[in-house]
């Protein structure tokens, strides 16, 4: 009964997992909605979807070299499919030069990064000795993901804005690495579990400074720049720090991007 109950809770879990992660993976469709409609993939990040693109490659080929691994393969599929339906949208309206800078990215993360893996597994490496080297890289991938929002968290403590870190996106990145972190553990899936344990407490980590700051923005002094704004009206198309946005919102297109990249900057 007790070895029963481990699989009808690594099943409930995996599945869930799978249902968030989905959702998660939806994230992006009103940004490709605007593209459309805009005509025009000027101002959005391709680097979201080709490192979600390359993870959800990694973590297919690991599902495949295990065995009983469903749950794993089909999210990877859908992650696949969705990722590659965004980026033929994003090319498709890209400028001449954003589409040779995602050709270059699609070369370095799908074809050298993970061609060089999967020959040197398939070639190197036999039987378990290959499934934990692939393990290792996922788990490496994903521990690298989770911790790209330390660089937007360490931009919320430093304006005490929470405007480039919503709400909604941690609370579901929390629970996408919940969900993972339980299959992992009842499947007794190290590369699963241990990643999403980080992953788990940089989402709490980031509904904490959401909470503290989410109020704080109207108690901000104003500075130079708003200063000016407010003695001088005509001011305001010209004063607004643009590449300090930008940079903040690739930051976060950066730290979701492995699965969503659901916040773009429309410069």
């Amino acid at each position: 009964m007790a070895f029963l109950s481990v699989h009808v809770l690594a099943f409930i879990f995996g599945l869930l997992g799978n249902i968030v992660s989905f959702l998660v993976f939806l994230a992006p469709v009103p940004t490709f909605v605007t593209i459309m409609k805009k005509k025009s993939s000027d101002g959005f990040q391709s680097i979201p979807y080709v490192v979600a693109l390359s993870s959800s490659l990694l973590w297919l080929y690991y599902g495949f070299l295990k065995t009983n691994s469903i749950m794993i393969i089909s999210i990877s599929a859908i992650g696949i499919a969705l990722e590659i339906a965004y980026l033929t949208i994003y090319v498709i309206y890209a400028s001449r030069d954003a589409k040779i800078l995602l050709l270059k990215l699609l070369v370095l993360f799908n074809v050298v990064g993970n061609g060089i893996m999967l020959v040197l597994t398939l070639l190197l490496l036999k039987g378990a000795q290959r499934v934990n080297a692939v393990g290792w890289i996922c788990a490496a991938f994903n521990l690298a993901v989770f911790a790209a929002p330390l660089g937007i968290m360490r931009r919320v403590i430093r304006t005490k804005s929470v405007e480039f870190m919503p709400f909604t996106l941690s609370f579901f990145l929390t629970l996408c690495a919940t969900m993972w972190f339980f299959y992992g553990f009842f499947v007794k899936d190290k590369f699963i579990a241990l990643p999403n344990v980080l992953g788990f407490l940089f989402g709490i980590a980031q509904m904490t400074l959401y909470m503290l700051y989410n109020n704080s923005k109207k108690e901000m002094p104003m500075n130079r720049q708003q200063q000016q704004k407010q003695e001088d009206p005509r001011q305001c198309a010209t004063v607004i720090d643009e590449p300090k946005l930008t940079e903040m919102k690739i930051v976060l297109d950066c730290s979701t991007g492995s699965l969503a990249g659901s916040k773009e900057n429309n410069v």
